[in-house]
């Protein structure tokens, strides 16, 4: 595991290259070395052009590599001899003997990458500065090959005035599709303001996909608006050879600044404000139906130098909107904040969870959770192994602090807690904080007005068995919803969406929650059934007294809810096809055909069945 150490001579955003649209080694926390200051970054600071499909960076490639090297001449790989950084998307299956399962539909990683690249196979040197044609002759096809390349619409529809309005100033980042400098705002409502401006070259844009990379960042960035703790979108210009992106200059450095300043860790009362501002602004990206995809210390900036400067996210080149039950397959990110069910092609909002996980990690004991020499070193850490909660300083961190990791870093997608209900875990928890309405909500009572009588009277009986404490961050949601005399409606539910309504929500299609919320138009729910309606029972299954909860809620069920069952009723309950009935088989009592125990739990789970996902292709 690696120390939280800083490069000699300080760390800059062009010494953490992207490859194939996931980060690899070198770390801004190397396995080694003193710590030093990082230099600051404006928010934004241009790097490759990500996006769900990564474009790998061209660069002088070596006699005898496969793919070209990240790193600038003359630095230095941590990669073996020999051996040059792959791209993300082949990375999986070149690294393991065995595909990830489950099995993606999408189409063969080649293929995506030549798409991507806009030819077959990268070739050598360095991204043409003149043209707008993909290399390796991306516009080419036809049967005989023989088709002109097609020119590629580099016009974006923004404003052409932007030396009117804004006068340039010092460049204060750099990356590999142009840089980012501080300018003064010359007339409008913000003249006299100084903003940060990222400058993306048009030439670099060689492929249809980098420039529909650049039109989704600036979507997102103008569709998400209203929270404090993101980063301030002001305008988007071009020309014929640039894009400028303004945005709120942010000049207190990173938090990954902060972190080496401090020698690699924070106190717990440090972290905690730290942490509560990232669930904040995450909480408010996954409500709106944006998932962010790169979350790491390089991307949240400190407004000023004040040790209580709040912080802004930044950077949403990775980000993508995601629509209600979708979920994505492009294996994008920063290899040291990758979650387990990117690597295997299958993910949502849950994956930005994972990172905030590995942040925190490094907040409270300066090590990284998952740490190896080699990308494929990292990524096999992240799938296989634990993260150490043995030695120093972990024997020192309280309870709660190391539980709420614990309950981040689950490998099990399903059992990690939502931002919302972090910001209610007793490490964190603060009456006097406004909670906000969380996503998950809508999730999964949407999945309880579609369940049969049984799975909702199962639900009942576990939700009778929680404690008070656990049952706060659902009366806090159902609050939210502002009942009347007790009860609330689809028009709750309505009003509670709407109230934090943006252009985001309405890209992402979030308001179609609504629609599977309609029986609720017709009769009202009170909190006894929301709880059973509004809780998981694999996040419960992460507590350490599930054990407790489901033998007492078993107890309630056998009294209210459990009666004779078949092998073929109970499977279709499930949607189990005849194939599948041996499944259940052991689930119900031979004395008298009611649910067991093993059984009650499992039904509870449901049954999921390989290849069942819905996937973006």
């Amino acid at each position: 595991m690696g120390q939280c150490y800083g490069k000699a001579g300080g760390s800059s955003r062009a010494d953490h290259d992207d490859i194939g649209g996931v980060v690899a080694p070198p770390s801004p926390l190397p396995a080694n070395g003193a710590p030093q200051q990082a230099q600051a970054t404006a928010p934004g600071t241009p790097r490759r052009r990500k996006s769900g499909s990564a474009t790998p960076v061209h660069h002088q490639t070596p006699a005898g590599a496969a793919w070209p090297s990240p790193y600038p001449a003359g630095g230095t790989s941590p990669l073996p001899a020999g051996v040059s950084p792959s791209p993300a998307r082949s990375t999986p299956r070149r690294f393991f003997k065995r595909p990830f399962p489950p099995p993606s539909p999408a189409k063969h990683i080649k293929a995506t990458l030549a798409k991507r690249l806009g030819g077959g196979k990268p070739k050598e040197g360095t991204i043409p500065e003149e043209g707008g044609v993909s290399p390796g002759g991306g516009g080419g096809g036809g049967a005989d090959g023989a088709e002109a390349e097609r020119p590629l619409d580099k016009t974006f529809g923004f404003g052409k005035n932007f030396g009117a309005k804004y006068e340039l100033g010092k460049e204060v980042g750099r990356g590999h599709f142009g840089h980012t400098c501080s300018a003064v705002v010359k007339k409008g409502e913000y003249k006299g303001h100084t903003v940060a401006v990222k400058i993306i070259s048009k030439a670099k844009m060689t492929t249809a996909i980098s420039i529909e990379d650049v039109r989704r960042e600036v979507k997102i960035l103008k569709a998400l608006s209203g929270h404090n703790n993101l980063v301030k979108f002001y305008d988007a210009c071009e020309d014929a050879l640039n894009v400028y992106i303004v945005m709120e200059l942010c000049e207190g450095g990173e938090l990954l600044d902060r972190i080496l300043a401090r020698g690699g860790r924070y106190t717990e009362e440090d972290a905690k404000a730290i942490v509560v501002q990232i669930l904040s602004v995450v909480a408010f990206c996954h409500l709106q139906g944006v998932v962010h995809r790169d979350l790491k210390p390089e991307n949240f900036l400190f407004t000023t130098r004040d040790e209580n400067a709040p912080m802004k996210l930044i950077d949403f080149g990775l980000s993508d909107f995601i629509r209600p039950d979708e979920r994505l397959n492009d294996i994008v990110g920063s290899a040291y904040y990758v979650a387990p069910e990117v690597l295997h092609r299958s993910y949502s909002m849950e994956a930005d969870i994972w990172s905030i996980g590995v942040i925190t990690y490094i907040l409270l004991c300066g090590s990284r959770p998952f740490w190896a020499r080699t990308e494929s070193g990292i990524f096999r850490s992240v799938l296989r192994a634990d993260p150490n909660f043995d030695d120093s300083p972990w024997p020192s961190v309280s309870a709660e602090a190391k539980d709420f990791v614990k309950r981040f870093l689950n490998k099990d997608y399903r059992k990690r807690m939502t931002a919302v209900q972090a910001l209610t875990h007793p490490w964190l928890r603060d009456e006097q904080r406004q909670i906000p309405l969380d996503i998950l909500i809508f999730r999964l009572l949407k999945q309880y007005l579609r369940a049969t009588p049984l799975k909702r009277l199962a639900l009942k009986a576990l939700s009778k068995a929680l404690s008070e404490d656990e049952l706060l961050y659902l009366r806090l949601q159902f609050k939210l919803l502002e009942p009347r005399d007790g009860f609330v409606s689809l028009d709750n539910f309505r009003t509670a969406l709407t109230r934090y309504l943006t252009d985001a929500m309405r890209e992402s299609r979030v308001l179609e929650f609504l629609h599977a919320l309609e029986p609720l138009a017709y009769r009202r729910m009170d909190f006894e059934e929301f709880c059973a309606a509004a809780i998981s029972p694999y996040q419960l299954e992460a507590l350490e007294r599930w054990e407790e909860i489901a033998g007492t809620a078993f107890q309630h069920f056998e009294q209210e809810g459990n009666r004779v069952i078949s092998v073929e009723e109970l499977a279709q309950e499930l949607n189990l096809a005849p194939t599948h009935y041996s499944i259940v088989q052991d689930w119900i009592r031979k004395s008298d055909g009611k649910l067991n125990f093993l059984g009650f739990t499992k039904f509870l789970h449901g049954v999921t069945i390989r290849g069942s996902n819905t996937r973006r292709h």
